[in-house]
């Protein structure tokens, strides 16, 4: 069970990016590790079934016939696999190409306080959100994320490093206040203590609340920048600042915030919702009204991809 590593991959209409995922996947050096990868394909509408199975045939594939989300597609790749004896878990992006190297990041388990570990992730070459300001060679090394910063006044989780060139500035493995995600690496002690993914949220800041689960279990977050990952960023749900990132990223930021924000940042967090239901967009204002409601999980339909 020690050895047994189960990558966990999801799917949703994103066959071109989930093939070229595999197929970096397929190249790690698995470090003694017995290595499944298991794709968990979220109700796709087109033929991505078909794709994956014929380019990697190697996968376990799930197929849930409907949208779960990032936390319910998640978990139950998380429980098959924990049911085949999975000892470790890796949740990836299938947006993402992964270094040869990364699985370095299980080292780290050896000791019993370390919790969860993320790796140094960049975004992929010509993925960068201000493609202008590189030159050609700082390509494929500006940082996605670099560890983790919480802004518990405002309420706001963001990315250390984010947009900002490789220049060996964030090279220290070190303790971090969260882990995206995006590349994700996890105990089964470690689950089988706090539990999965929180379905209530869907998709977005489900790793801000797993990542704070664990710190008040007693584990530390590590960030371990010799475990590389490059992403695409947002390939599988339509891009940076579209209705759906801002319906989901708005109602959840409120279950974050009353969760674990002081008294001060709550009251902050009611005063922002009123001004967004009396004069915000639509999208926010739904979110707010479903968050104040209690109507969690998949209430927002996300427009369909067919990459």
């Amino acid at each position: 069970m020690e050895k047994k590593v189960a990558v966990v991959i999801i799917n949703w209409n994103g066959k071109d990016d989930t093939v070229r995922c595999l197929t970096s996947v397929k190249k790690v050096n698995r470090r003694n590790y017995e290595l499944e990868v298991w794709v968990v394909d979220n109700g796709s509408t087109n033929d991505s079934v078909a794709v994956i199975k014929k380019a990697h045939p190697w996968v376990k594939l799930i197929t849930t016939g409907k949208n779960l989300g990032f936390t319910g597609g998640n978990n139950l790749g998380i429980q098959a696999a924990l049911a085949k004896g999975a000892g470790y878990f890796w949740l990836l992006n299938n947006d993402t190409l992964v270094e040869q190297n990364v699985l370095c990041a299980l080292d780290n388990f050896s000791h019993p306080q370390i919790g969860l570990v993320g790796s140094k992730i960049y975004f992929a070459a010509g993925h960068e959100y201000h493609r202008a300001r590189y030159r050609e060679s700082q390509r494929g090394k500006v940082f996605w994320y670099a560890g983790g910063l919480i802004d518990w006044k405002n309420m706001y989780a963001s990315h250390r490093g984010v947009d900002e060139v490789d220049h060996g500035q964030y090279n220290q493995k070190e303790e971090t206040p969260f882990i995206s995600g995006c590349s994700l690496f996890v105990s089964r002690r470690v689950l089988q203590n706090i539990g999965l993914l929180d379905d209530r949220f869907f998709l977005y800041y489900e790793d801000l609340d797993l990542c704070l689960r664990a710190k008040r279990a007693g584990y530390k977050l590590l960030y371990d920048p010799h475990s590389l990952v490059w992403h695409v960023n947002a390939g599988s749900s339509g891009g940076a600042g579209n209705p759906l990132h801002d319906y989901y990223l708005t109602r959840n930021r409120i279950l974050i915030g009353y969760r674990y924000a002081s008294l001060r940042t709550k009251i902050a967090l009611a005063r922002e919702s009123l001004h967004l239901v009396w004069k915000g967009p639509t999208v926010k204002r739904k979110a707010v009204l479903d968050a104040a409601f209690g109507r969690w999980g998949n209430r927002y339909e996300p427009r369909k991809f067919t990459n």
